[in-house]
Protein backbone atom coordinates (compact mmCIF):
# COMPACT_ATOMS: atom_id res chain seq x y z
CA UNK A 1 0.00 0.00 0.00
CA UNK A 2 3.09 2.29 0.81
CA UNK A 3 4.53 1.99 -2.52
CA UNK A 4 0.94 2.61 -4.59
CA UNK A 5 0.86 5.88 -2.54
CA UNK A 6 4.55 7.08 -3.28
CA UNK A 7 3.55 5.87 -7.05
CA UNK A 8 0.42 7.94 -6.59
CA UNK A 9 2.11 10.92 -4.62
CA UNK A 10 5.34 11.26 -7.64
CA UNK A 11 2.59 11.11 -10.10
CA UNK A 12 0.58 14.28 -8.56
CA UNK A 13 3.96 15.90 -8.42
CA UNK A 14 4.61 15.16 -11.84
CA UNK A 15 1.48 16.49 -13.01
CA UNK A 16 1.56 19.79 -10.48
CA UNK A 17 4.97 20.61 -12.43
CA UNK A 18 3.24 20.40 -15.79
CA UNK A 19 0.27 23.07 -14.44
CA UNK A 20 3.16 25.45 -13.86
CA UNK A 21 4.97 24.84 -16.91
CA UNK A 22 1.63 25.07 -18.94
CA UNK A 23 0.68 28.15 -17.14
CA UNK A 24 4.39 30.10 -17.75
CA UNK A 25 3.60 29.12 -21.74
CA UNK A 26 0.22 31.02 -21.81
CA UNK A 27 0.71 34.55 -23.31
CA UNK A 28 0.95 37.45 -20.79
CA UNK A 29 1.35 36.99 -16.54
CA UNK A 30 -0.35 36.88 -13.55
CA UNK A 31 1.12 40.69 -12.99
CA UNK A 32 -0.12 41.44 -16.72
CA UNK A 33 -3.78 39.86 -16.01
CA UNK A 34 -4.44 41.34 -12.76
CA UNK A 35 -3.13 44.99 -13.59
CA UNK A 36 -4.89 47.87 -12.99
CA UNK A 37 -5.65 50.13 -16.72
CA UNK A 38 -3.26 52.61 -16.59
CA UNK A 39 -0.65 51.18 -14.39
CA UNK A 40 3.19 51.98 -15.70
CA UNK A 41 5.72 49.70 -16.68
CA UNK A 42 7.47 50.41 -13.15
CA UNK A 43 4.30 49.66 -11.52
CA UNK A 44 3.84 46.21 -13.71
CA UNK A 45 7.67 45.18 -12.86
CA UNK A 46 7.20 45.68 -9.41
CA UNK A 47 3.81 43.48 -9.22
CA UNK A 48 6.03 41.08 -11.06
CA UNK A 49 8.22 41.05 -8.26
CA UNK A 50 6.11 40.52 -5.69
CA UNK A 51 4.52 38.01 -7.36
CA UNK A 52 7.93 36.53 -7.69
CA UNK A 53 7.34 36.34 -11.62
CA UNK A 54 10.93 37.57 -12.26
CA UNK A 55 12.18 34.54 -10.79
CA UNK A 56 12.17 30.88 -12.75
CA UNK A 57 9.48 28.90 -12.76
CA UNK A 58 11.06 26.07 -10.95
CA UNK A 59 12.33 27.61 -8.64
CA UNK A 60 8.54 28.86 -7.84
CA UNK A 61 7.31 25.42 -8.57
CA UNK A 62 9.90 24.05 -5.68
CA UNK A 63 9.03 26.63 -3.16
CA UNK A 64 5.12 26.04 -3.58
CA UNK A 65 5.81 22.20 -3.37
CA UNK A 66 7.72 23.03 0.36
CA UNK A 67 4.00 24.15 1.46
CA UNK A 68 2.08 22.10 0.04
CA UNK A 69 2.50 18.86 2.53
CA UNK A 70 1.41 21.48 5.63
CA UNK A 71 -1.37 22.49 3.76
CA UNK A 72 -0.23 25.82 2.23
CA UNK A 73 -1.28 26.44 -1.48
CA UNK A 74 0.35 29.67 -1.74
CA UNK A 75 -1.04 33.36 -2.30
CA UNK A 76 -3.24 33.76 -5.18
CA UNK A 77 -2.30 36.66 -7.52
CA UNK A 78 -4.49 38.78 -6.22
CA UNK A 79 -3.15 38.62 -2.71
CA UNK A 80 -5.68 36.02 -1.05
CA UNK A 81 -4.32 32.68 0.63
CA UNK A 82 -5.05 29.79 -2.23
CA UNK A 83 -6.50 27.34 0.61
CA UNK A 84 -8.95 29.98 1.96
CA UNK A 85 -10.01 31.09 -1.33
CA UNK A 86 -10.87 26.94 -2.13
CA UNK A 87 -12.52 26.35 1.26
CA UNK A 88 -15.88 27.98 0.10
CA UNK A 89 -16.52 26.12 -3.50
CA UNK A 90 -14.58 23.36 -3.09
CA UNK A 91 -17.11 21.82 -0.50
CA UNK A 92 -20.05 22.33 -2.77
CA UNK A 93 -18.36 20.54 -5.69
CA UNK A 94 -17.68 17.79 -3.39
CA UNK A 95 -21.32 17.80 -2.83
CA UNK A 96 -22.33 18.00 -6.49
CA UNK A 97 -19.42 14.93 -7.61
CA UNK A 98 -20.71 13.00 -4.61
CA UNK A 99 -24.57 12.84 -5.19
CA UNK A 100 -23.41 12.29 -8.68
CA UNK A 101 -21.24 9.40 -7.91
CA UNK A 102 -24.02 7.59 -5.61
CA UNK A 103 -26.86 8.48 -8.27
CA UNK A 104 -24.29 6.66 -10.80
CA UNK A 105 -23.50 3.73 -8.45
CA UNK A 106 -27.38 3.01 -8.06
CA UNK A 107 -28.72 3.13 -11.33
CA UNK A 108 -25.75 1.83 -12.84
CA UNK A 109 -25.60 -1.60 -10.87
CA UNK A 110 -29.22 -1.47 -11.02
CA UNK A 111 -29.38 -1.79 -14.93
CA UNK A 112 -26.34 -3.70 -15.20
CA UNK A 113 -27.79 -6.47 -12.92
CA UNK A 114 -31.16 -6.24 -14.62
CA UNK A 115 -29.33 -7.07 -18.15
CA UNK A 116 -27.17 -9.59 -17.08
CA UNK A 117 -30.63 -11.38 -15.96
CA UNK A 118 -31.20 -12.43 -19.37
CA UNK A 119 -28.11 -12.96 -21.50
CA UNK A 120 -28.85 -12.07 -25.10
CA UNK A 121 -32.80 -10.68 -24.35
CA UNK A 122 -34.45 -7.90 -25.17
CA UNK A 123 -33.71 -6.11 -22.04
CA UNK A 124 -29.95 -6.27 -22.30
CA UNK A 125 -29.32 -5.23 -25.80
CA UNK A 126 -31.89 -2.48 -25.12
CA UNK A 127 -29.67 -1.63 -21.77
CA UNK A 128 -26.19 -2.28 -23.17
CA UNK A 129 -27.56 0.02 -26.26
CA UNK A 130 -28.52 2.93 -24.43
CA UNK A 131 -25.80 2.34 -21.94
CA UNK A 132 -23.28 2.96 -25.21
CA UNK A 133 -25.59 5.78 -26.91
CA UNK A 134 -25.22 8.29 -23.45
CA UNK A 135 -21.89 7.21 -22.66
CA UNK A 136 -20.66 9.04 -25.64
CA UNK A 137 -22.57 12.22 -24.61
CA UNK A 138 -20.78 15.22 -23.23
CA UNK A 139 -21.47 16.76 -19.84
CA UNK A 140 -22.45 19.57 -21.72
CA UNK A 141 -24.62 18.30 -24.26
CA UNK A 142 -26.53 17.05 -21.16
CA UNK A 143 -26.93 19.74 -19.25
CA UNK A 144 -28.27 21.54 -22.41
CA UNK A 145 -30.94 18.99 -23.22
CA UNK A 146 -31.74 18.69 -19.39
CA UNK A 147 -32.35 22.58 -19.20
CA UNK A 148 -34.44 22.50 -22.15
CA UNK A 149 -36.65 19.60 -21.27
CA UNK A 150 -36.68 19.98 -17.16
CA UNK A 151 -36.54 24.26 -17.33
CA UNK A 152 -37.67 25.72 -20.26
CA UNK A 153 -39.84 23.47 -21.74
CA UNK A 154 -41.96 21.81 -18.36
CA UNK A 155 -40.47 24.11 -15.55
CA UNK A 156 -40.23 21.53 -13.13
CA UNK A 157 -36.96 22.13 -12.10
CA UNK A 158 -34.40 25.56 -12.00
CA UNK A 159 -32.26 25.91 -14.76
CA UNK A 160 -29.30 28.32 -12.27
CA UNK A 161 -28.47 27.88 -8.92
CA UNK A 162 -29.32 30.48 -6.39
CA UNK A 163 -27.04 30.36 -2.86
CA UNK A 164 -27.65 31.56 0.15
CA UNK A 165 -25.66 33.54 2.62
CA UNK A 166 -22.47 30.60 3.21
CA UNK A 167 -22.29 30.23 -0.46
CA UNK A 168 -24.18 26.49 -0.38
CA UNK A 169 -27.29 26.54 -3.09
CA UNK A 170 -30.32 27.29 -1.63
CA UNK A 171 -32.34 24.63 -2.41
CA UNK A 172 -32.40 20.97 -3.01
CA UNK A 173 -34.32 21.45 -6.23
CA UNK A 174 -31.05 23.32 -7.52
CA UNK A 175 -28.74 20.01 -7.32
CA UNK A 176 -31.10 18.02 -9.80
CA UNK A 177 -30.19 19.06 -12.73
CA UNK A 178 -26.06 19.45 -12.18
CA UNK A 179 -26.20 16.39 -10.54
CA UNK A 180 -28.11 14.65 -13.28
CA UNK A 181 -26.05 15.90 -16.02
CA UNK A 182 -22.58 14.65 -14.35
CA UNK A 183 -24.15 10.88 -13.66
CA UNK A 184 -25.95 10.34 -17.02
CA UNK A 185 -22.25 9.66 -19.18
CA UNK A 186 -20.87 8.19 -15.83
CA UNK A 187 -24.07 5.55 -15.69
CA UNK A 188 -23.69 4.49 -19.66
CA UNK A 189 -19.92 3.84 -18.92
CA UNK A 190 -20.65 1.96 -15.11
CA UNK A 191 -23.81 0.02 -16.65
CA UNK A 192 -21.02 -1.47 -19.35
CA UNK A 193 -18.88 -2.44 -16.36
CA UNK A 194 -21.57 -3.83 -14.25
CA UNK A 195 -22.97 -5.82 -16.98
CA UNK A 196 -18.96 -7.65 -18.54
CA UNK A 197 -17.93 -8.00 -14.66
CA UNK A 198 -21.01 -10.42 -14.27
CA UNK A 199 -20.86 -11.72 -17.80
CA UNK A 200 -17.24 -12.66 -16.97
CA UNK A 201 -18.21 -13.63 -13.19
CA UNK A 202 -20.53 -15.97 -14.72
CA UNK A 203 -17.82 -18.32 -16.46
CA UNK A 204 -16.12 -18.68 -13.35
CA UNK A 205 -15.65 -22.30 -11.75
CA UNK A 206 -17.23 -21.57 -8.46
CA UNK A 207 -20.89 -20.38 -10.39
CA UNK A 208 -20.85 -23.10 -11.96
CA UNK A 209 -20.60 -25.65 -8.99
CA UNK A 210 -23.02 -23.18 -7.53
CA UNK A 211 -25.66 -23.96 -10.41
CA UNK A 212 -24.89 -27.71 -10.02
CA UNK A 213 -25.03 -27.68 -6.50
CA UNK A 214 -28.94 -26.63 -6.55
CA UNK A 215 -28.80 -23.55 -5.03
CA UNK A 216 -31.13 -20.32 -5.78
CA UNK A 217 -30.60 -18.11 -8.10
CA UNK A 218 -31.05 -14.96 -5.95
CA UNK A 219 -28.73 -16.58 -3.71
CA UNK A 220 -25.99 -17.19 -6.44
CA UNK A 221 -26.26 -13.94 -7.31
CA UNK A 222 -25.88 -11.88 -4.18
CA UNK A 223 -23.55 -14.59 -2.34
CA UNK A 224 -20.99 -15.60 -5.15
CA UNK A 225 -21.59 -13.30 -8.56
CA UNK A 226 -22.06 -10.14 -7.16
CA UNK A 227 -19.01 -10.20 -4.60
CA UNK A 228 -16.57 -11.82 -7.57
CA UNK A 229 -17.52 -9.15 -9.96
CA UNK A 230 -17.22 -6.19 -7.06
CA UNK A 231 -13.78 -5.42 -8.08
CA UNK A 232 -14.02 -4.77 -11.28
CA UNK A 233 -17.17 -2.34 -10.25
CA UNK A 234 -15.37 -0.93 -7.88
CA UNK A 235 -12.28 0.00 -9.92
CA UNK A 236 -15.09 1.34 -12.47
CA UNK A 237 -16.58 3.49 -9.87
CA UNK A 238 -13.44 5.19 -8.96
CA UNK A 239 -12.34 6.24 -12.57
CA UNK A 240 -15.61 7.74 -12.99
CA UNK A 241 -14.49 9.74 -9.66
CA UNK A 242 -11.88 11.54 -11.54
CA UNK A 243 -14.35 12.20 -14.79
CA UNK A 244 -17.00 13.59 -12.08
CA UNK A 245 -14.87 16.33 -10.73
CA UNK A 246 -13.26 16.99 -14.29
CA UNK A 247 -16.86 17.54 -15.91
CA UNK A 248 -18.16 19.29 -12.81
CA UNK A 249 -16.19 22.69 -14.26
CA UNK A 250 -18.15 22.51 -17.34
CA UNK A 251 -21.99 21.24 -15.57
CA UNK A 252 -20.60 24.09 -12.98
CA UNK A 253 -20.53 26.94 -15.67
CA UNK A 254 -23.63 26.05 -17.23
CA UNK A 255 -25.64 26.08 -14.32
CA UNK A 256 -24.03 29.05 -12.49
CA UNK A 257 -22.84 26.23 -9.54
CA UNK A 258 -21.02 27.78 -6.98
CA UNK A 259 -18.27 25.32 -7.03
CA UNK A 260 -14.46 25.07 -7.98
CA UNK A 261 -15.40 25.69 -11.75
CA UNK A 262 -15.48 29.45 -11.77
CA UNK A 263 -12.89 29.39 -9.45
CA UNK A 264 -10.55 27.54 -12.11
CA UNK A 265 -12.12 29.67 -14.77
CA UNK A 266 -10.63 32.90 -13.41
CA UNK A 267 -7.29 31.71 -12.25
CA UNK A 268 -6.89 30.65 -15.85
CA UNK A 269 -7.48 34.18 -17.43
CA UNK A 270 -5.16 35.42 -14.37
CA UNK A 271 -2.76 33.05 -15.09
CA UNK A 272 -2.46 32.56 -11.52
CA UNK A 273 -0.32 29.24 -11.35
CA UNK A 274 -0.81 28.49 -7.84
CA UNK A 275 -4.68 28.70 -7.71
CA UNK A 276 -4.72 26.08 -10.50
CA UNK A 277 -2.38 23.79 -8.92
CA UNK A 278 -4.42 24.50 -5.41
CA UNK A 279 -7.31 22.94 -7.30
CA UNK A 280 -5.60 20.17 -9.30
CA UNK A 281 -3.42 19.27 -5.92
CA UNK A 282 -7.02 18.89 -3.91
CA UNK A 283 -8.83 17.63 -6.62
CA UNK A 284 -6.14 14.70 -6.40
CA UNK A 285 -6.20 14.08 -2.90
CA UNK A 286 -9.77 13.38 -3.36
CA UNK A 287 -9.38 11.34 -6.66
CA UNK A 288 -6.38 9.20 -4.35
CA UNK A 289 -8.54 8.67 -1.71
CA UNK A 290 -11.35 7.05 -3.94
CA UNK A 291 -8.45 5.11 -5.87
CA UNK A 292 -7.27 3.67 -2.23
CA UNK A 293 -10.85 2.90 -1.30
CA UNK A 294 -11.37 0.90 -4.25
CA UNK A 295 -8.10 -0.73 -3.90
CA UNK A 296 -9.61 -1.63 -0.30
CA UNK A 297 -12.71 -2.80 -1.75
CA UNK A 298 -10.87 -5.10 -4.38
CA UNK A 299 -8.72 -6.60 -1.99
CA UNK A 300 -11.28 -7.50 0.55
CA UNK A 301 -13.54 -8.89 -2.10
CA UNK A 302 -10.55 -10.84 -3.08
CA UNK A 303 -10.16 -12.48 -0.22
CA UNK A 304 -13.23 -13.13 0.72
CA UNK A 305 -13.17 -15.02 -2.47
CA UNK A 306 -10.35 -17.28 -1.21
Amino acid sequence: MSGVLARRALLLAVLLAFVFAAVELLPGDAATATSERGESAADLAARRHLLGLDRPVLERFGQWMTGLPTGDLGTSARGEPVADLLSRPFPNTLLLGGLALLVTLVVSLALGCWASARPGGAVDRAVSGGATAVLALPEFVVAVALVLVFALWTDWLPAVTLTDADGSPASWEMLVLPTLALAVPQIGWNTRIVRAALADESKAPHIETAVLDGLPRHRIFTHHLLPGALPTIAAGLATSTGMLLGGAVVVETVFNYPGIGSVLAGAVTDRDSPVIAGVVAVTGVVITGVLLLADLVRTWASGGRT
